[in-house]
């Protein structure tokens, strides 16, 4: 897959694709090919994105999600709602004789807290409820790309970050 830059790891489906028909967010099964777990059910391959997630991240966004968490109980509910549903629809791919290692965590494999606001809004641009996720949204979208990314299964060397 162009937008990541490499081979994925294991089979993905695309969940969501840009105005221009390219993905945003893929699919991931709870075990790559080689079996190792997998937590990360919905993963980023968006690069407008990405790079906007990075520099919110870059500024501190992760510490500011956690402390809205933290100071608003209702947004944390959603959040561990959030979590639950993500835990539970990833494992309920996996088949009950399985013997391979379980991934564990809920959005992006974390236990508590955020860790990555790229695999939040992963799970909000998928069509879920994610609040953190949804915050993200509104910090990076529109994704309002006027040229592709990706032509002919190749990085367009042409594609620049819009400006805002």
């Amino acid at each position: 897959m162009a937008q990541l830059g490499r081979q994925p790891r294991s089979p993905v489906d695309v969940v969501t694709r840009c105005h221009l028909g390219l993905p945003v967010v893929t699919a991931v099964p709870p075990h790559l090919d080689d079996g190792t777990p997998f937590p990360t059910r919905y993963w980023l391959t968006c690069p407008l994105a990405v790079r906007r997630i990075g520099r919110v991240e870059a500024a501190g966004g992760v510490k500011e999600a956690e402390a809205r968490l933290a100071a608003d109980p209702d947004l944390a509910r959603r959040h561990a709602a959030a979590a639950a549903r993500y835990a539970a629809e990833r494992d309920a791919l996996i088949p009950s004789d399985s013997t391979l290692p379980r991934p564990t965590g809920g959005v992006g494999g974390v236990t508590r807290g955020v860790k990555c606001l790229h695999a939040h809004y992963a799970d909000h641009a998928a069509g879920n409820d994610s609040p953190v996720g949804e915050d993200t949204a509104a910090r990076i979208e529109p994704l309002d790309c006027t040229l592709p990314c990706v032509i002919d299964g190749a990085l367009n060397p042409q594609w620049c970050e819009p400006k805002r």
